[in-house]
């Protein structure tokens, strides 16, 4: 049985150090992308888009999705823009 999955049936808490957004935290391990949200405040999270370990979560999984000791998590916001009216 894979160890993640035994953690998960047995909701065993580990404190683990993680990146979150370039930054050392310590965190209760295994959490999920969603818990991870809540406990750093972020800003428009339904907004957000998020990365582990370099590679996109898609947001129907932030709930199932858990980010265990090592891990590196980054909260991304994509801004739209268009063009400058030119004016001559």
């Amino acid at each position: 049985m894979p160890i993640k999955l035994l953690l998960r049936i047995l909701k065993i808490i580990i404190m683990s150090k993680i990146k979150v957004n370039g930054k050392n935290q310590e965190v209760e391990t295994p959490i999920s992308i969603i818990d991870l949200i809540k406990k750093n405040d972020v800003a428009q999270p339904e907004m957000v888009s998020v990365q582990l370990d370099g590679e996109f979560v898609d947001r129907a999984h932030f709930s199932v999705v858990l980010v265990n000791e090592g891990n590196e998590v980054d909260f991304l916001y994509f801004m739209g823009g268009g063009s400058y009216p030119h004016i001559n």
